[in-house]
């Protein structure tokens, strides 16, 4: 129709055409209705309505539990919402996806935010009764469950939130220390004492998972460690070795208080090593003209500038065979106050490890204090230390440091590395001094920075050989988990398979212990006479574990520590007296890594293999709970507990910064919902690469907006001419126009992508696909030509009855289509449509697409048809921009079309009704020279005609009968519809 009004002299036909009737509003007003949505879906019972639809293959997304201890950030809404559209497209595609939200409840976050609060007044944590500060724990997770419960559902995420899974539920608890005696009966359980990461501030030691890296400014020191023998003398090059006798290895570390633990200098056969001398030295130097160093040649310049040697002289090449045959002096040997504890020698030993890509080539080793040393030294025998407490501070009776810590309880550092540094500097081994700026390991909970600290520990082997009989897929965990991640497993996206791959090849055995008051206790018993290598350390019996299982169901984990509780479980069994109770904690990990067997193995809502068909999380969880569900899981189960990945990048500001409450780029996800509501965020995920990290801001909320906005004006048009649609109206695709053919074969096309998408868990091509479709295929094409049809045609006419009819299976599909995205928007759209007390899109499925509406020669004819309209829409903007049309309905231009098949497409359909004008003139003849082109549509060229004759007052073509018809001012069309 035309965009102008109508005659004001002429009769006014207005009621007589077939304008739009909606009460869908055109402004959404979302923060302030979707709640009500939420309440009706509760009230209606919709998630409980849809477990009772039979017959359905399963499909389940296992949920990884946040912590219930803070209300949500905008990663929580991003991980939840790409849950919820998971869940709700696979419901709409035809499995029965039940959804179980959990939580996790033990640990540091929890444990560490009720410890501030005695901080806070003044009390020691370790003088209140344990069980009485776990019941603290209890009651604050409760709380933010409940809090953070609600915050979940305000997104529109649907799921059984009446009764979620905890990892604090007796049962779980249960569950939870019956996978763990599992690792005790199948012999991959041991105590072994070796380096692990350590927070002296949270006085436990911490699972990778628990550590994030932060810029960190460390202390960096050059130390002489001096040739006091070697094992041989040879004639090398006509020179002795002897020479080496009077010379230092020189050593670089970043954390001088690993100095008193030495044990060893570790170098590289591959590596190029030289004998230098000192020449001259520049101010406050602490290097000696004339003194003999052994260094790697590669960084031998930047070792003596740092020294501030002026000058220095390389005597000779030094072989790896010399080195090994050196034994070192430990630099604080003899040194005053000592009291000999550092009068042991220090042997040279090869070492894949080193490089001499920086420091010295020569890697200083204390195997209590790193991985690598700790390799080391296991490999050559070397003995361990035990000088650092569990509050990061030197043993008491360590001479020259004891008791000064390394990390104080505020986390700032302590006086341990000055001290160290001076002690080194008055025995004259400090060679030289500086700081660095590095990435170095700080726990995600206290922020303060962590250290390697050997203590006895409790390890899960992962290369020992499983006591079971689940081998299918490998006997050990470390080749089940291999074999489930090639084999078993699909990942979206695909990297990360490699990224879990490496990570599992190359980890050491799993620590399971922590030193800590709120988790499920490590439910076993050691024999006190024996050592941890002996084969009865640890008590092992079915019997013994399944009381402590019954007890947990009973009572929970807290009886653990109910006294008597170890005579109660080894009556008639063991003599309690033979036998200590293990007051560890597990790493909270293994609670999550454990929720398969509690949630999917045992809910009547889970799955009957106990394997979930997806894990979702972002992609800190390879280290975290993919990984450890992976290990946990191959322990007990034999594979991997999940049959799909899909991980998620993280939230960053518009600037693409990571966000930080200090920088004020935070986006909450309340903020959003109170601005624009739940829909608009959901829709961001939606629009959103997921594969990487994701940007949020005002400017590309404002985007999103704008999408929404198109996106709804799309369903407000189809529901306004869709008003008092009846099944009588509809007419048989055989009987429709080509037009409504080729919407229904678009229809056809985007079945197969929308379920290929969402099947592919392809959010974002979904969103981009039908966003498409709505704004290009039929607000700007479809909806725009048939806006005459539909207005001005007869309402029996089997014109107005096909469109009719199009854009009721459009309603349906579009609905259910964009319903997992947009859930309190369709179902706005659909309540419009069909109001009731039990009315829900939510309740329908997506509908079956027949195949034969697919008819691919009719699309590329209207492919050719559409090209021509674009050279034609265009070449009417260029005259009414000249403001010689007001409206395209006043052209009747002429078009001239070389390719003879693209003509004849044209003559066979109302190309005039297509072009939205009045008239056109189809013709082959050549395209004049001033005729208007694109040069993307070729041989197709349009001049501009005016229409001729009058404007009908009913439908505003112009058109050469209007005023000889029975109506006054009509066509022939309009005074027919008027009878």
């Amino acid at each position: 129709m035309c965009a102008d009004t109508p005659d004001k002299t002429a009769p006014d036909y207005r009621k007589t055409v077939f304008l739009p009737e909606t009460e869908f509003p055109m402004r959404a007003g979302l923060p302030a209705r979707e709640p009500d949505w939420l309440a009706r879906w509760e009230k209606i019972g919709v998630y409980d309505r849809l477990r009772g639809k039979t017959g359905r293959a399963p499909f389940i997304l296992h949920d990884g539990p946040p912590y219930a201890n803070g209300h949500l950030h905008i990663g929580h809404a991003l991980n939840k919402i790409l849950k919820d559209m998971v869940v709700r497209s696979q419901q709409m595609m035809g499995r029965d996806a039940r959804y179980v939200p959990g939580w996790d409840c033990h640990g540091l976050p929890i444990e560490w935010k009720i410890e501030e609060r005695y901080r806070q007044k003044g009390l020691d944590k370790d003088d209140v009764d344990v069980v009485a500060f776990r019941q603290e724990c209890r009651r604050f997770a409760e709380g933010w469950i409940d809090v953070q419960r609600d915050e979940f559902k305000r997104l529109g995420v649907t799921g059984n939130w009446p009764d979620p899974y905890l990892t604090m539920d007796y049962h779980a608890e249960a569950v939870i220390a019956e996978e763990f005696l599992k690792f005790l009966m199948n012999g991959t359980l041991y105590q072994g004492s070796k380096p692990v990461m350590w927070s002296p501030v949270e006085k436990t030691a911490l699972a990778e998972a628990e550590v994030e890296y932060h810029d960190h400014t460390s202390h960096t020191i050059w130390v002489r460690f001096p040739v006091v023998s070697a094992s041989e003398f040879k004639e090398l090059d006509g020179c002795l070795q002897t020479d080496l006798l009077q010379s230092a290895i020189v050593i670089w570390t970043t954390t001088p208080w690993t100095i008193p633990q030495n044990r060893a200098v570790a170098f590289n056969p591959d590596v190029t090593y030289g004998l230098y001398e000192v020449g001259s030295v520049g101010e406050h130097s602490t290097a000696k003209p004339g003194e003999t160093l052994v260094v790697a040649d590669a960084l031998a310049d930047a070792i003596f500038t740092a020294a501030r040697v002026e000058a220095h002289k390389r005597l000779r090449d030094v072989r790896f065979e010399e080195l090994a045959a050196l034994t070192l002096a430990h630099p604080l040997r003899g040194v005053e106050g000592a009291s000999g504890e550092w009068d042991y020698d220090v042997p040279m030993l090869p070492g894949d490890h080193v490089t001499d890509e920086a420091g010295t080539g020569f890697v200083h080793t204390a195997p209590s204090h790193g991985d690598d040393d700790y390799q080391l030294g296991l490999k050559h025998g070397l003995p361990m230390t035990y000088n650092v407490t569990e509050d990061g501070s030197f043993r008491a009776d360590l001479p020259l440091f004891g008791g000064e810590t390394i990390i104080n309880p505020d986390g700032k550092e302590g006086p341990a590395n000055v001290s160290v540094i001076k002690n080194l500097a008055w025995a004259g081994k400090l060679f030289a001094k500086g700081k660095i700026k590095h990435s170095y390991p700080h726990s995600w909970r206290s922020k303060a920075p962590l250290i390697y600290r050997n203590t006895p520990q409790w390890f899960v082997a992962i290369d020992a050989k499983l006591d079971d009989d689940m081998g299918e897929h490998g006997q050990t965990i470390r080749a089940r988990a291999l074999k489930s991640i090639d084999h078993l497993v699909t990942w979206t996206p695909k990297s990360g398979r490699n990224r879990l791959h490496s990570m599992i090849e190359a980890r050491p055995d799993w620590v399971l212990s922590r030193q800590r008051a709120w988790g499920v206790p490590l439910t076993c018993f050691v024999k006190k006479a024996a050592k941890p290598d002996d084969p009865d350390f640890l008590l092992k019996s079915a019997e013994i574990n399944a009381r402590i299982v019954a007890a947990f169901e009973r009572e929970g984990a807290d009886v653990w520590y109910r006294e008597g509780f170890k005579e109660e479980m080894l009556a008639g069994v063991a003599a309690p007296s033979d036998y200590d109770q293990v007051f560890d904690v597990l790493d909270v990990w293994f609670d999550s890594g454990s929720t398969h067997a509690f949630v999917l193995r045992d809910r009547p809502d889970g799955t009957e293999d106990g394997i979930a068909d997806l894990y979702l999380e972002g992609t800190d969880q390879h280290r975290g709970w993919f990984h450890s569900s992976m290990l946990q899981a191959c322990g007990t189960k034999g594979r991997a507990p999940y049959r799909g990945v899909l991980t998620h990048g993280f939230t960053l500001d518009e600037k693409g910064m990571k966000m930080s409450k200090s920088l004020g780029n935070t986006v909450a996800p309340q903020e959003v919902i109170d601005e624009y509501g739940a829909d608009i965020l959901r829709l961001w995920v939606a629009q959103s690469d997921y594969t990487v990290d994701l940007r949020i801001g005002k400017e590309i909320l404002k985007g999103t907006a704008d999408s929404y906005r198109r996106l709804r004006n799309t369903m407000r048009f189809m529901l306004g001419n869709l008003a008092g649609f009846a099944e009588t109206e509809r007419v048989a695709p055989a009987d429709m126009p080509e037009l409504e053919r080729w919407v229904l074969h678009r229809l056809a096309e985007l079945d197969h992508a929308v379920r290929k998408g969402y099947a592919a868990y392809d959010f974002q091509g979904v969103f981009q696909t039908l966003f498409t479709f709505c704004t290009v295929d039929l607000s700007a094409v479809y909806f725009d030509i048939r806006k005459d049809v539909l207005y001005c045609d007869a309402a029996d006419s089997i014109s107005r009855r096909s469109v009719r009819t199009v854009l009721d299976l459009l309603f349906h599909r579009l609905a259910t289509w964009l319903a997992p995205i947009l859930v309190f928007t369709m179902e706005d759209v659909w309540l419009s449509r069909f109001p009731g007390e039990e009315s829900s899109v939510h309740l329908i499925d997506m509908p079956e697409t027949p195949a034969d509406w697919l008819d691919e020669p009719l699309a590329q004819k209207w492919d050719k048809i559409r090209r021509v309209r674009r050279v034609v829409t265009a070449a009417l903007e260029v005259q009414r921009t000249a403001k010689v049309i007001g409206a395209s309905l006043e052209a009747a231009p002429v078009v001239h079309v070389e390719d003879p098949s693209v003509l004849k497409a044209l003559q066979s359909v109302p190309f005039a009704d297509i072009c939205i004008t009045s008239g056109v003139q189809l013709t082959s003849d050549p395209v004049p020279n001033d005729a208007f082109r694109l040069p993307e549509v070729p041989g197709v060229g349009v001049v501009f005609e005016a229409a001729e004759g009058e404007k009908c007052q009913r439908c505003w073509k112009i058109l050469p009968d209007v005023g000889s018809h029975r109506h006054e001012g009509t066509c022939a069309r309009c005074d027919s519809v008027l009878g």
